[in-house]
C-alpha cells in the first residue's frame, strides 16, 4: 500500500493515497473537526458534503473533511475547540 504523510495539528501521520481527510482524522484517533456553539463535538456525519460538519482548515483555506483527498504535507487544522 502507497502511503502519503500530513500533518494533523502539528502531529505528522502516514496514511493510504486516496484517503479522504475525515477518514485521515479517524484513522488518527480523533475524527472530532469542530465543537458546535452549544460546545457539542462535532464530526464527520454524512460523508458527502451536505451537513457542514467536517469543516477543517487545510494550507490556510476552509474545506470540507469528507470531500478532500489528502495530499503530501499537507497541514490540516482542527478547531482549537475540537482538540482533545
Amino acid at each position: 500500500m502507497t502511503t502519503l504523510n500530513v500533518i494533523i495539528d502539528g502531529q505528522s501521520c502516514e496514511v493510504p493515497v486516496g484517503m479522504s481527510i475525515a477518514a485521515a482524522l479517524a484513522l488518527a484517533g480523533n475524527g472530532v473537526t469542530r465543537r458546535s456553539v452549544s460546545g457539542q463535538l462535532r464530526a464527520p456525519f454524512c460523508g458527502m458534503g451536505v451537513c457542514q460538519e467536517c469543516r477543517v482548515t487545510v494550507n490556510g483555506h476552509r474545506v470540507l473533511a469528507c470531500q478532500t483527498e489528502c495530499q503530501p504535507e499537507m497541514v490540516i487544522e482542527r478547531s482549537h475547540h475540537a482538540k482533545r
